[in-house]
């Protein structure tokens, strides 16, 4: 077989991908589950197939996906992400810490990823990593401190004094 990829397969996960960017994931699903195999890009279409069910909400059927995704490229920081993303939500934090911190150990100047780590480990109940993970979100990206008041993941540490502090912006005390 060519190593070549063949101009059709190529189009096809264009066109899931530009289904998933105009949150069409029904759509990209359809295109997706159209073949059974995808030569050459086994990554690429498991990673959208992945997004589509994250996309809408299957998250058990996502991580199918997107765990053969990660064993195919386990550096890939969008798929850890992805992967923390549906653990969460279906009851296994411990690994969607795994998760964020295999993307954090790649792209430590992420702030989505300590954001969520901070979110994560706040439900664990870990209030220093927590508050860790969120000042090192906040001192990347300023503007995610907005995002805290919505924020129900940390609800386990609202109150703390220095959660209390780095929602509000002040200094941390020493």
């Amino acid at each position: 077989m060519s190593t070549t990829i063949p101009v059709r397969i190529r189009r096809q996960l264009d066109e899931a991908e530009g289904y998933l960017m105009l949150e069409m994931p029904e759509k990209a699903l359809r295109i997706l589950e159209g073949r059974s195999d995808w030569p050459l890009m086994a990554f690429e279409a498991n990673f959208l197939k992945g997004e589509a069910l994250r996309s809408l909400d299957r998250h058990r059927e996502a991580l199918a996906c997107l765990e053969i995704a990660a064993a195919l490229r386990p550096d890939d920081v969008a798929v850890a992400l992805a992967q923390g993303w549906c653990y969460k939500r279906t009851n296994r934090l411990a690994q969607a810490v795994d998760a964020l911190e295999r993307a954090l150990r790649h792209d430590p100047d992420n702030a989505l990823i300590h954001y969520n780590l901070a979110c994560y480990w706040s439900l664990a109940g870990n209030a220093p990593k927590a508050l860790a993970g969120l000042a090192a979100a906040l001192k990347l990206r300023p503007e995610m401190r907005r995002m805290i008041a919505d924020e129900g993941d940390f609800d386990p540490i609202r109150g703390d004094s220095a959660f209390d502090r780095l929602a509000r912006g002040a200094a941390p005390s020493k």
